[in-house]
């Protein structure tokens, strides 16, 4: 199974999500200036902007294909309880791409919000996460 890891991060905490996630799965975790080709799964990081996903986010999303992209795998960071997925799902929804049923979700540091955060204990969530989603698909 070919698998990718691509992130938007502004502040540095989905960055830091997206390299554990990356990390757990033996590859690299790129930014979203990188273009994806012909994989399996796609872990997706991104956090909530004004409520909703950054417009670079969306214009990632728009130049996928179901060709070279089969599974998108959400996972977001935020101040609030805020999860990209739903989001994500409306900029795939006419692309016959697959969103995964698991998400994950992980407190972001924002001004005084959530310091420290994520912190050594989400770092490991989001590593199981990974590996969880990596056997659910075998």
């Amino acid at each position: 199974m070919k698998i990718a890891v691509r992130y938007y991060s502004r502040g540095g905490n989905t960055k830091k999500v997206a390299e554990a996630i990356a990390q757990a799965l033996e590859i690299e975790a790129l930014d979203i200036t990188h273009p994806v080709e012909d994989v399996d799964l796609l872990f997706l990081g991104s956090s909530m902007y004004a409520f909703t996903v950054d417009k670079n986010v969306k214009e990632f999303v728009s130049s996928l294909t179901k060709n070279n992209v089969k599974e998108i795998v959400n996972f977001s960071t935020s101040a609030s309880d805020s999860s990209t997925h739903k989001k994500v799902n409306k900029c795939i929804k006419d692309k016959e791409i697959i969103l995964s049923d698991m998400h994950l979700s992980i407190p972001g540091e924002f001004l005084k919000m959530n310091k420290g955060r994520p912190n050594e204990h989400d770092i490991d969530v989001a590593k199981k996460f990974a590996l969880d989603v990596i056997k659910a698909h075998q």
